[in-house]
C-alpha cells in the first residue's frame, strides 16, 4: 500500500482512494432562530430522526480530484454505480489504482450484477484494486476524505432528507475540486499524520511524504 502511494504522480495511472460511512439524517422540530445584530443563532435541541442515508468517499489525493457522493444506501448498485462514474472521469487512463477495504460490495460481481457480464467485467478491468489489510483501513487515505467533509460540509447541522444531502455534498465537491484541495499523507512506524495542501495543480506534484522512522540499535 505504501508502494503505491509512493509512487511519483502518474496521470495515465491516478490512485483513487473509497470508503463509505453512513448518515444520520434530522430535521428540526421548531423552526431554528436565526442570528440577529448582538444575538446569536438558537436551535432547539430536540429533533426527529429521518432515517439514515450513505456517503461515499472518493478522492484522488495527489491531484485533489473529489468524487464524493450521497446516497440512499451502500448496496452494491451504488457501489457499481459510483464506480462506473468515476471510471469515466479518466477516459485516457490506462490502469486506475483503486484503494478500498474489504466490504463484501467491492468486488468484481457487484458491477456485474449492475452492468452485465461484459460491460461490467470491462469496467473491472480498468482498475488494480489495492484492499487495505485486516486491522489496516486507517491506511485508505479515503478515511481523512470522510473527516473533512464530515467537518467542512456536514459539522453539526441537521439535514432532513437525502435531497438535501446530496446538494450539500454536490456544493462541498464543488469547492474542494475548484481548490483543488490536495491530501499530504504522511507516514512513520508509530502513527501517520495528514494535512491538506491546497496549492494550485501547477505546484509541486509531490504532495505525498513517506517515511518511515527506524530505531538504531545499540550494541
Amino acid at each position: 500500500m505504501l508502494a503505491v502511494y509512493g509512487k511519483p504522480y502518474n496521470p495515465a495511472q491516478p490512485v483513487v482512494c473509497l470508503d463509505e460511512k453512513p448518515v444520520s439524517l434530522h430535521a428540526d422540530v421548531r423552526p431554528p432562530i436565526a442570528a440577529k445584530p448582538g444575538k446569536p443563532a438558537k436551535q432547539d435541541n430536540e429533533y426527529e430522526r429521518c432515517g439514515t442515508a450513505n456517503v461515499f468517499a472518493v478522492v484522488e489525493p495527489k491531484s485533489g480530484r473529489h468524487f464524493t457522493t450521497a446516497t440512499p444506501d451502500r448496496f452494491a448498485a451504488e457501489f457499481a454505480r459510483l464506480v462506473g462514474h468515476v471510471i469515466e472521469q479518466y477516459p485516457f487512463a490506462r490502469k486506475i489504482h483503486l484503494v478500498m477495504d474489504n466490504l463484501n460490495i467491492h468486488c468484481r460481481k457487484s458491477l456485474i450484477g449492475y452492468y452485465g457480464e461484459q460491460e461490467g467485467g470491462y469496467l473491472w478491468n480498468r482498475l488494480k484494486v489495492h484492499y487495505t489489510p485486516k486491522h489496516g483501513s486507517w491506511l485508505n487515505q479515503a478515511e481523512i476524505e470522510l473527516s473533512l467533509y464530515w467537518r467542512q460540509c456536514l459539522g453539526t447541522r441537521r439535514i432532513p432528507d437525502l435531497a438535501k444531502l446530496k446538494q450539500e455534498t454536490k456544493t462541498w465537491n464543488g469547492r474542494a475540486n475548484q481548490k483543488r484541495t490536495k491530501i499530504n499523507w504522511r507516514f512513520t512506524r508509530r502513527r501517520r499524520e495528514s494535512c491538506l495542501n491546497t496549492r494550485s495543480p501547477t505546484a509541486a506534484a509531490d504532495t505525498l511524504t513517506g517515511r518511515t522512522k527506524h530505531r538504531q540499535t545499540r550494541s
